[in-house]
């Protein structure tokens, strides 16, 4: 994608680069677009003027969005829900690790706590203290943990849905802000449904069963039925978890979509490519932008590839995409699978000597090996899980 701007000479008309640039971003849907339809104008309308130096300057800005976009989750409810759970499975963190959020069946966090996500800056997790407790009272517990700076709350519950929840969910409304009813541990209410009833259980009628139990507490209450998520902290891949996933991706601003889409738990190809298209939406930009400033006089042709540079961008990759040796050697150990047989899938055992004539276009190049790599890895333990029962 870089060379499509390295090598344009000063005199290329610039309504190819208009062209160029709304033919690549028309490829997307809205709700997956990284930057606004206002930013997009912008650069078209810099472009089709022919001012280089404003569309670098309006792309570039728009970079510095996405790299400074804060995102901040409230996951809140009662104590003993499977808060902290779901923060640490979200930051792919384990429950017994060091800077995991504390995890017990009474309540355990007694003031507001912050996560920070390992590998995407600013994107950060908010462990509330439970609803309904003498220190937090339902009548100030928005005032008490700073309603305003989260982008969304996701109430969680492991039972039902109290009326101190359903009161939040309605304060939160009036505060126009978004949230999510997430029920918790369903993989407990399968296992124990399948042991009580073990000739008449039904994966899919145990789960319309939950859904619906809550949705008539809803309608009992009087408040607008909500979209329910089952999921399960310790098995993120099934039950509801993609789809509150996509749900609140769509809810969010463009500029806050590249560092969240980033966050998703590489536990599904759907997840992965996801992933992978942001990624690519941020390197062609970047590639944009330092192909722009080649067309500009006095500013000359691009450097040479910086190889520390590049080398920690791919690091960075590597590591988000899964295939990073750390995390290839867990995956190996987790599907008994020699790690040699992940590595093939690489396809590509040396990254910096491909020849390319521009940094976005070589580390373009080497993400997508990485997210068709991570894919096969996922096909390569599914199919070992399933050849073992």
């Amino acid at each position: 994608m870089g060379q499509l701007f390295s090598n344009m000479p000063e005199d290329e008309d610039k309504g190819d680069l208009e062209s160029s640039f709304t033919k690549y971003f028309r490829n997307y849907k809205q709700e997956t677009k990284i930057i606004s339809e206002e930013t997009t104008r912008s650069i078209n309308l810099c472009l089709k003027k022919g001012d280089i130096q404003g569309a670098n300057s309006v792309i570039s800005d728009a970079l510095k969005a996405i790299d400074n976009a804060p995102i901040n989750i409230a996951i809140t409810g009662e104590s003993g829900a499977g808060k902290s759970s779901l923060i640490n499975a979200l930051r792919e963190v384990k429950d017994e690790g060091e800077d995991a959020a504390k995890v017990g069946v009474t309540e355990t966090t007694m003031k507001a706590a912050s996560f920070e996500h390992p590998k995407v800056k600013n994107l950060i997790l908010w462990d509330l203290p439970g609803i309904g407790t003498k220190k937090f009272p339902p009548k100030t517990y928005l005032e008490t943990v700073e309603f305003k700076k989260y982008d969304f709350f996701i109430i969680v519950s492991a039972t039902r849905f109290t009326n101190h929840e359903i009161e939040l969910a309605k304060a939160i409304r009036i505060m126009k802000k978004n949230y999510y009813f997430v029920r918790s541990k369903v993989d407990f209410d399968l296992y124990n449904e399948e042991k009580s009833k073990p000739r008449n259980f039904n994966r899919e009628n145990t789960l319309n069963d939950i859904r619906n139990y809550y949705l008539d507490i809803f309608r009992e209450s009087k408040i607008d039925e909500p979209q329910i998520f089952l999921i399960s902290s310790h098995d993120l891949s099934d039950y509801d978890f993609p789809v509150l996933m996509d749900t609140l991706l769509k809810d969010l601003s463009a500029e806050k979509r590249h560092n969240f889409l980033l966050s998703l738990p590489n536990i599904t190809e759907a997840a992965i490519q996801k992933k992978y298209n942001s990624t690519k939406q941020y390197i062609w930009l970047q590639a944009m932008k330092d192909g722009l400033l080649a067309t500009v006089p006095l500013v000359g042709i691009l450097k040479d590839l910086d190889k520390e540079r590049l080398k920690r961008s791919l690091d960075y990759y590597r590591d988000l995409f899964g295939v990073d040796d750390e995390s290839l050697m867990f995956i190996a150990k987790d599907a008994q699978v020699p790690v040699e047989l992940l590595k093939k899938k690489l396809k590509s055992p040396n990254l910096l000597e491909l020849e390319e004539e521009s940094l976005g276009g070589l580390i373009l190049n080497c993400v997508e090996k990485f997210a068709s790599a991570n894919g096969g890895l996922l096909a390569t333990a599914q199919t070992h899980f399933a050849d073992s029962f």
